[in-house]
């Protein structure tokens, strides 16, 4: 199994920023057979900068749950599974923080589809999502909110998956 991870957040892994929106989808390497999405009250003023870049306002997160009233469906969904992301260490490392502050261990294998398409697709000018997407036809609706981002990472992912040939997607186990 495979889970294909999208975050948005405050800011920085580093320091005091939170998650505000995450979207996973559960995939067995043929189609995704699950998915998870909510937007999350940081608890905390969602700076202008990320406002405009996610269009996420205080207003829009005031009544969602927090972090710690959605980890067990986190936690629960990507259970044996390799965590897949675009720039994977961002979104696993704030997702690992939220959960380890909650007294959660979270230790997941991890796949980079920035690292992953360098190998496979190589020769694009970039390797940023929206670029990515653009140049290779995928659709890409909801731009920097977590189910558009996840949602294309999916079919990026299953592109990278029927062009492996070298082996480098560590093949799960479809249960």
């Amino acid at each position: 199994m495979y889970c294909i991870v999208d975050v948005e957040t405050t800011g920085n892994v580093k320091g005091p920023g939170r998650l505000t929106e995450i979207a996973i989808f559960r995939h067995d390497g043929k189609q995704v057979v699950d998915s998870f999405h909510s937007l999350l009250n940081p608890c905390c003023p969602i700076p202008p900068f990320i406002r405009h870049l996610t269009g996420i306002s205080d207003e829009m997160v005031q009544s969602a749950p927090t972090f710690a009233e959605v980890a067990a469906d986190v936690l629960s969904i990507t259970e044996g599974a390799v965590f897949v992301a675009h720039n994977v260490s961002f979104d696993f490392a704030f997702i690992q923080k939220e959960l380890n502050w909650l007294g959660h261990d979270f230790f997941r294998r991890t796949l980079c589809t920035v690292r992953t398409s360098r190998k496979l697709i190589p020769g694009h000018p970039s390797y940023s999502l929206g670029k990515l997407c653009y140049s290779l036809g995928i659709p890409l609706n909801g731009r920097h909110r977590a189910q558009g981002d996840a949602a294309a990472t999916v079919l990026l992912f299953e592109m990278l998956l029927r062009h492996d040939s070298q082996g480098l997607i560590p093949l799960v186990n479809a249960h």
